[in-house]
């Protein structure tokens, strides 16, 4: 077996050469040797898989160093004193030069300060002299504090914006993935519509949507929903609180939050009933329908967030429902939520090929609305609606 193989959708070489070609481009401009970064959660750690084309895999850290001119070395879980060379020849770690291992544990205290002396170790060797962290305020403490004590006489900046910059605008090979994640969602929510019925766990509807969506080629994610009758809010719930058995005459918004093949993230939230739906609920998926069609007329390029929160949360008061003070949406790639956010305090403005996830929801104590889709930011100008599933209360 080709070790290839093992991937079923890797990202191709020529992508990640762009992707390390437009950060060392900036690296020159702004005198960086090397960049270094870390993640143990794939939903939101998006700069290894970027970086590198593996994940995060929600559980041991992964560290990345991206030279300026030469390829990476990953220290991640491993054999103590374990080193092996790939001289960026391994299929299942593209420009890869150096694979360090360390067995330390975010769950084990005293290990804490490994990766950050052998991060510091290879920074000493090169004789790199400005180092940029990526994403630190994800990073482990004891990564920055060993790293910054033992590296030498080197001065730390942080990288974190412009690397954000430039993963934002996604390429037409990333495009065209999170078109197959939008695809994929759709898929699951006809799959698992046929088999929903009252006596289920609202657990068992999301194991079945992770299931179908497994099939189709992802490999991580979120499934968020809550069942109630009608005339409570069915907010949405994390795995923890899903043990609810759903009756005749409940509804459910589930909001589905995976990758699809390749790692791309895209969301989609949609709204049941186990019988038929009251006005009142009719009357508020109305109002986040409206307000999500609102927002996509002000996805422009060069359109500022802060501009596009405050027309959103003017357009649900003009509707008599309250203002969003979380993140109605945002943009996503191999991060679940990933800069530019629509939000007040948001500073990236909106571009071209930019995957945006607009979801506008609120609650009330009879009841939730919500509704979420991804739209792409064309180069043209347009706005493309990325899921196919139709915007309507489904009555089972």
């Amino acid at each position: 077996m080709s070790p290839i193989e093992r991937v079923e959708f890797p990202t191709s070489m020529k992508e990640l050469e762009r992707r390390w070609a437009a950060v060392r481009k900036e690296m020159e401009t702004r005198n960086i040797d090397a960049l270094v970064t870390q993640n143990s959660s794939d939903w939101l750690g998006g700069y290894v898989k970027w970086f590198t084309d593996v994940p995060a895999h929600n559980d041991y850290p992964r560290n990345v160093i991206f030279y300026r001119d030469d390829l990476m070395t990953v220290i991640e879980m491993g054999s103590m004193g374990r080193r092996d060379t790939l001289g960026g020849k391994d299929p299942l770690n593209p420009g890869i030069g150096e694979w360090v291992f360390s067995p330390s544990f975010f769950s084990v205290g005293y290990t804490h300060e490994y990766d950050g002396a052998l991060v510091a170790q290879e920074i000493k060797r090169r004789g790199c002299k400005t180092v940029g962290w990526v994403g630190k305020g994800r990073l482990q403490y004891d990564l920055v504090r060993v790293t910054e004590e033992q590296a030498g006489n080197v001065t730390f900046v942080d990288a974190t914006d412009w690397v954000d910059r430039i993963k934002a605008i996604k390429s037409d090979e990333e495009i065209a993935q999170i078109r197959r994640a939008a695809a994929m969602q759709d898929a699951q929510w006809a799959a698992i519509l046929p088999k929903i019925k009252p006596g289920m766990r609202d657990s068992e509807l999301t194991a079945l949507a992770q299931y179908e969506g497994e099939l189709l080629g992802s490999e991580q994610g979120l499934f968020r929903c809550s069942s109630a009758p009608l005339g409570e809010p069915a907010v949405l719930r994390g795995r923890h609180y899903q043990g609810r058995v759903m009756q005749k005459g409940d509804y459910m918004t589930l909001l589905i939050e995976n990758n699809g093949p390749g790692g791309q993230y895209a969301e989609l939230a949609r709204t049941f009933v186990l019988g038929k739906a009251s006005q009142e609920l009719h009357d508020a998926f109305a109002v986040v329908v409206d307000a999500q069609q609102h927002t996509v007329k002000n996805l422009k390029i060069g359109a500022m967030p802060a501009e596009i929160y405050a027309s959103h949360n003017e357009y649900m008061k003009s509707r008599g429902a309250p203002p969003e003070m979380r993140l109605f949406g945002h943009s996503q790639g191999y991060d679940l939520v990933e800069r530019p956010l629509l939000r007040s305090d948001e500073t990236m403005p909106l571009a071209a090929n930019m995957n945006m996830a607009v979801h506008p929801g609120f609650f009330k104590p009879t009841n939730f609305a919500f509704i979420c889709d991804n739209f792409l930011i064309k180069g043209d100008g347009t706005v493309e609606h990325l899921h196919k599933t139709e915007q309507k209360i489904w009555e089972l």
